[in-house]
This record gives C-alpha cells, structure tokens and sequence, in this order.
C-alpha cells in the first residue's frame, strides 16, 4: 500500500502531462458498436487519498514507476480527467443456476484498452465509479475494504501463478456507505483491474436472449481475432477457439484448488472469455482442507462450494454453447467440451505434485498422492494446504528419499506421524534398484 495522497491542489489539470492518459488506447472493444455498450459518466467524488499502485503492472504498460507521480493516479482514475468515451459494458449471466437478464455493468466500466510492452491488449476496468444504467438502484459504489480484498486477492493468486486480473489502483473517495454485510457506514473506494478483457460469457448470453445471430458472430470473430489471433489462419477456427478456451477454464480451475481458493461467485457473468479469474468479493482461502467450505454467506446450499468449483466451470462451458451454437457446429461445441476434465486432471495433478517439490513422477505414483483430481493426503489429514505448502519449502529436507522421517523436519503438520506414513511408501518405491 501507498502511503495516501490527496491532490486536490498538486495536481496539474492538463492530462498531456500525465502519462496514464498520455498511453496509446485502443478503441477495439468501442468499435464493435452501440450494440455492446453504453457510454457513462463517471461520478464525482468529495476526496482522493491513493490507497495502492501497482507499479508492477506499469512495467508491463511501458511505463517506469519514477515517471509516473501519485498525482497521476488521482487525476486519471480518481477524477477520470480527459478519458472518453467511458463503456458501460452489457451482458447477462446465470446466476446461482437461474438466468438473469438485468445485468450489465452497475458500477463500473471499460476505462480504456492499452497494448502492453508483450504485445497483448488490455483491459483497463473501473469498479466503485458511479452509477450506469445497469446500477438497479444501487449507488454504484465499492467499499474501502471490498477494494482492499479485491487488491490482496489479485495479488496472492498472482504470485501462486494463478491467471488472474490485477489491481492496478486503489484510491478511497470520501464518501460514507451503507452496506448489509459490513460494520456501516463504511468508506468508499474506485479500484482499476487490468486484465486481458472484460467480456464474459454473459456477454454472448445477453446476445442469444436478444436473438441476434449476427451480434454473436461480430463479437465472435473480434474475440479470436483480439485474444486468440494465432487461430485467425485455422479453417476450423471457431472449434479450436472453443477447445482452447475450454483447456484455458479447466487449467484455471486446477491452479484456484490447487491454491486452496474458493472464488464463491461463479456466475456466467464472472466468467471471462479469455479464461482469466477477476471479480473478486466474499471469496476465501480454505484454511483446512474441506471439500464442502463455501465462501459466501449467501450460498446457503453450497452451490460454488470450494469442491464443485470445477464441475461449476464446465457447466458455464456448458450454457455458452447455447448463444456459440448459433454461429457454430454443435458437434465441434460438445468435442472441445469434452476434454474438460482431461485438462483439469493433468493441470491439477501437476501443480499439486510441484508443490510437494516432483518435477515428474511415474503416473500411478503421482495418483498415489494425489488421486485423479483429489489430494489423498490432504483429504485424509485435513491439511492447513496454504500454510502446509508454504512451509514445505524451508522445512523439507532432501534426504526424505533414504529416511521417510526427514520428510517434514519442522514438523510442518501436527500430522507428521500420518504424513510420514503417507510419504513412506513413495519413498520406498523410488528408491534405486525398484
């Protein structure tokens, strides 16, 4: 976190000084039409005190964290000086099983498209901006600490190698909320998420309840053509589009559950069509290894429990077959879908078998450990997965091959005595000579 900035009187009103609005946008989701969007204003906020840069993502912008001053964050992302139009974007989405068509963006909007310094367009998101005409009376706020979650999640799922969205900027506003889940009033916020982009399966849902074949096809061929353009010479590139993004959502859900994470809101509305995680809100960390923990208070029957996570993902897979079908054989839609768990089976057993330090390991060997998409051992032990993985590296002692005791020196689990015995038997079948 930075240390909070108000620049009510520093800053310069000429945007052509700042280099956040000085980067090379790209209009290339605003060109697909009126059809996709509306254009908003943002709100005018009482106060701007910098709560958090990611000078990280400014290096994959082009730009170099000395030149780009506090101030420069207020001024583009705060005050939202000299950026037009602002996109309110549309779309619809199962939600919790039933299909919702008043949604759209109610708090937020495409700030703006840059290419970064690897050659791939991003997305630059606003949430907690102000009311659009998708808000269906709410205030179209974010609260301080929903922002402060948002930012802490991007960033572990980040550094975990999860492909997430990521906080960009942070910036408290001023203002007093009422929130039914939070201690209120509660203060304000306006966050920026960066990631590849923004439309979601509810996106091409919004498009089929319209019965607009031809909308789906524009929005179609823009997706390949912006986020999978080494497809764009592929005669059969709509299959490959959809077998991709399939293997992208499958290899997704193995990195959330092999970092121990429940995201709580699967919706199709929260699913990128790029295959990436964002929109984080009640989500958790599991703290013991529970296939039934469910994150958000409000999913009484444990619909997007941390277990059915990847049973979630191919069931949205599943409902946008229905708008693709429209422009796609249904016979190429059912075979990419049916790779899913082949996907999620080797991501999964990989990462997990990377975490206990096996670059490779003899199949039936690795689903000893691990089974076929379930840890056996942290079934069995309940593990503490966060904490037990992070200690494994400085606890783990290379000799565990030739005494299964030496495995955990620390005593990483008050399980050792198990996990030893666990262990034990990998040990011994890879021992010389077996």
């Amino acid at each position: 976190m930075t240390n909070p900035v108000d620049t009510a009187e520093n800053t310069s009103d000429n945007p052509s000084e700042n280099p956040l609005l000085t980067l090379d946008f790209e209009p290339a989701f605003e060109s697909l039409g009126e059809d996709y969007a509306d254009p908003v204003d943002a709100a005018q906020f009482p106060q701007h005190l910098l709560r958090f840069r990611n000078d990280d993502l400014l290096e994959t912008l082009g730009l170099h964290s000395d030149e780009v001053a506090d101030e420069h964050f207020i001024q583009a992302f705060g005050k939202f000086a000299g950026r037009f139009p602002l996109l309110a974007m549309r779309y619809h989405g199962y939600q919790f099983g039933y299909y919702n068509p008043d949604l759209g963006d109610g708090r937020g909007f495409l700030y703006g498209q840059v290419r970064g310094v690897d050659g791939n367009l991003y997305d630059l998101g606003t949430k907690g901006s102000g009311t659009t005409p998708y808000s269906r009376g709410g205030d179209g706020r974010l609260t301080l600490k929903g922002g402060v979650r948002e930012v802490l999640a991007a960033e572990m799922l980040h550094v975990m190698g999860v492909r997430t969205s990521r906080c960009l900027s942070l910036i408290e506003t001023g203002e007093a909320l009422w929130r039914g889940d939070e201690p209120s009033p509660t203060r304000s916020s306006v966050m920026v998420r960066m990631q590849r982009s923004h439309i979601r399966f509810g996106t091409f849902e919004r498009l089929h309840y319209l019965e607009r074949p031809d909308l789906i096809r524009k929005l179609l061929d823009h997706v390949i053509d912006t986020y999978y353009a080494h497809l764009n010479q592929e005669p059969d590139r709509d299959a490959r589009f959809y077998a991709e993004l399939v293997q992208r959502v499958a290899e997704l859900a193995a990195q959330w559950m092999a970092a121990g994470f429940c995201h709580a809101v699967l919706n199709t509305d929260n699913m990128a069509i790029t295959g990436e995680s964002f929109d984080y809100g009640p989500y958790a960390f599991i703290e013991r290894f529970d296939p039934r923990f469910t994150a958000a208070y409000f999913d009484q029957m444990g619909r997007y429990a941390y277990a059915n996570q990847p049973g979630i993902c191919k069931l949205n897979l599943e409902l946008l077959q229905e708008p693709l079908k429209q422009v796609m054989d249904a016979a190429d839609l059912e075979a990419g879908l049916a790779m899913f768990e082949t996907h999620y089976i080797a991501a999964y057993s990989q990462l997990m078998l990377q975490k206990l330090g096996f670059d490779e390991l003899p199949t039936e060997i690795g689903h000893e450990l691990i089974g076929r998409d379930d840890p056996v051992f942290c079934r069995q032990l309940r593990l503490a997965i966060t904490t037990f993985f992070g200690r494994c590296g400085s606890s783990f002692s290379p000799s565990w091959r030739a005494d299964a005791a030496l495995i955990f020196t620390d005593s990483v689990s008050s399980n050792a005595d198990a996990l030893e015995s666990t262990f034990k038997g990998v040990a011994t079948r890879l021992s010389p000579g077996r």
